[in-house]
């Protein structure tokens, strides 16, 4: 049985971005992960060892974060990679990062970059 995990709304402040001052000042992120994988074991048996664990995803996110990047892309490239490397049992993983009020000249909620691998 293949189905999907997801960690929605995940917040953090950090000091991402391509202009220096962006780096300064910091923003508002928002990070959501979905994870495709078998839940054979889980459904069948009630066992944490048949998904993954939403703590140690949490755990990843927060660490990649923590890191300063240019790029959203760069970032999410680092969550795939690491989720992956993390948890053999996942088939693909989809991140979207969205940076609260990017700094563009004109009125923008957010900016979003969505990757899957």
């Amino acid at each position: 049985m293949v189905g999907e995990v997801a960690l929605e709304g995940m917040e953090f402040y950090a000091r991402h971005g391509y202009y220096e001052e962006e780096r300064k000042i910091g923003n508002k992120y928002t990070v959501d992960i979905f994870m495709t994988l078998d839940m054979e074991e889980a459904v069948a048996e009630d066992k944490l060892e048949g998904t993954v664990n939403y703590e140690k995803i949490y755990e990843i996110v927060a660490e990649v974060m923590g890191v300063d990047a240019s790029l959203l892309e760069h970032l999410a490239g680092k969550l795939v990679k690491k989720i992956r490397q993390n948890f053999s049992e996942v088939e693909s993983v989809r991140v979207r990062i969205s940076k609260h009020n990017p700094p563009i000249k004109g009125l923008c909620k957010k900016a979003t970059v969505t990757l899957e691998g």
